[in-house]
């Protein structure tokens, strides 16, 4: 168990969820470059303190922008990678916390930062595990990573997450185009966020082409 909500919480929050640089706030900038540092730099016995410190400073951001989507995302995406490194049945806690987080970052502004708010709860809904432990559950995974599609069908992140689900699915043909899409997105000029998940693309297309070899 313990392994299977570490796995879902990190394959969630590899995310690189927004778009360029120059279109994030400067706070919401800071936040995504310290948490990509975090993740794809950073030691593992040094993550979880700073993922609490950042988890800390994103409660900050949200408090004093409470009409706002961009910081709710990021406090789930940090609270959802701290759940990654601690694991155990603890993690979903924290899970459920970011959920809860997308969800009212949802009724502010749906489409916030190309429909990361979707692309989040997709991946949620089809790797945390089902009833009675969690909430996940494959049809609503399935219908938020369409949506996210629906409003960056180019972007890197919900190309990913579709092809991973379809992979989950055993849908290997489609999962393959799903992830040589994902290869093929635009630049968003996160280096470092966008190294590690074309790492984890090309990890997960291997996987798939062994499937139908």
């Amino acid at each position: 168990m313990k392994n299977y909500i570490k796995l879902a919480c990190l394959l969630l929050i590899s995310l690189s969820l927004l778009p360029a640089f120059a279109e994030m706030p400067p706070k919401i900038l800071e936040l995504s470059e310290s948490w990509a540092k975090i993740k794809y730099q950073m030691p593992e016995d040094q993550r979880v303190s700073a993922l609490e410190k950042l988890s800390s400073e994103a409660e900050i951001l949200v408090k004093a922008n409470p009409n706002e989507a961009a910081p709710l995302i990021w406090q789930a995406i940090i609270l959802s990678t701290l759940a990654g490194e601690k694991g155990g049945l603890g993690a979903l806690s924290l899970v459920n916390q970011a959920k809860e987080l997308l969800e009212k970052a949802e009724t502010i502004e749906p489409d916030a930062l190309n429909g990361s708010i979707y692309t989040s709860l997709g991946s949620l809904y089809y790797q945390v595990p089902g009833w009675p432990i969690g909430f996940g559950n494959d049809d609503k995974a399935k219908a938020y990573l369409k949506k996210a599609l629906a409003l960056n069908p180019d972007g890197i992140d919900p190309n990913y997450f579709y092809g991973d689900f379809l992979l989950q699915e055993k849908e290997y043909a489609l999962a393959i185009k799903a992830f040589e899409h994902a290869l093929a997105a635009p630049q968003r000029n996160r280096p470092i966020a966008d190294a590690g998940r074309k790492t984890e693309i090309m990890a997960a297309l291997k996987k798939a082409k062994k499937k139908i070899q």
